[in-house]
């Protein structure tokens, strides 16, 4: 899955893509480089960031999405936690909903996807983008979020999403510490008992920074792939990344090695 923000203001590439032009052409860029899907964001959900207006996001995403669903054939998804911005997206072309809220801001947004038909991704976080890093203590880390999940697929399913459709996402760095951060995927294993596919997403985030003395965000390129590879051999079916071509290119390495010998079983 391929990162296409279209913001003046995202932790990792804020401003890049916020003009129209720009955003579409990086969009064909990451579509050649192999991304299976390409995810359009118009808000900045980053530490900190305040929610944007219902009308300004409409206006950074649709015209992309539509510019973009005429050109591609890899699958469109909005990343959106608003259900109006959901449907919109979807009229103009997007195939998929990715939900950073797991429908804790807009539960009409379960609504919007069983009405289409298409994928949901429920991620956890706790709390709000904008105070979400104040509290990260957890008395069960992995118990509390698997908790979270499941009442998110609860909430989808009863609304009429078809359960083969749901995608999970144990939200890295969403109102998590380091460790927190380290441990879910390590154990990313541990989802697979909520029996939905499990999407990863750790491209470029603070914690490699961290890990890397303070790297900044166009350094983290190795340590991102580091992430991804252990991501996926430790049960990610899918994986989020600003640098597509590096990772598919590290996702087809591990995949080869994890799939290995498996014809002689």
């Amino acid at each position: 899955m391929g990162v296409l923000n279209v913001t003046p203001d995202s932790f990792s590439d804020g401003g890049l893509f916020f003009e129209r032009d720009r955003a579409v052409a990086h969009g064909l860029k990451m579509a050649e480089e192999g991304a299976d899907i390409i995810d359009v964001g118009g808000e900045s959900t980053r530490p900190g960031s305040k929610p944007l207006d219902l009308d300004e996001e409409l206006r950074r995403v649709i015209p992309v999405i539509e510019s973009l669903a005429k050109r591609i054939d890899v699958p469109i998804s909005i990343d959106t936690y608003k259900s109006t911005v959901a449907q919109r997206a979807l009229d103009a072309g997007a195939q998929l909903i990715n939900d950073i809220s797991g429908l804790n801001f807009d539960p009409e947004l379960a609504t919007v996807a069983a009405r289409a038909k298409v994928p949901l991704i429920l991620m956890h976080m706790r709390g709000v983008p904008e105070t979400m890093q104040k509290d990260v203590h957890y008395e069960s880390l992995f118990s509390e979020i698997l908790c979270s999940l499941r009442r998110s697929i609860e909430k989808a399913e009863a609304s009429g999403v078809n359960p083969d459709q749901i995608i999970i996402d144990p939200g890295i760095g969403f109102g998590k510490n380091l460790d927190h951060n380290l441990l879910l995927i390590k154990n990313l294993a541990e989802f697979r008992i909520l029996g939905k596919p499990i999407l990863l997403g750790t491209s470029r985030k603070s914690f490699i920074g961290r890990l890397l003395g303070g790297a900044e965000v166009t350094e983290r390129l190795e340590g991102t792939i580091a992430s991804v590879v252990i991501g996926i051999l430790n049960g990610a079916h899918m994986v989020r990344c600003h640098d597509v071509l590096q990772a598919k290119r590290a996702i087809i390495v591990a995949d080869a090695i994890r799939l290995a010998g498996r014809d002689d079983e």
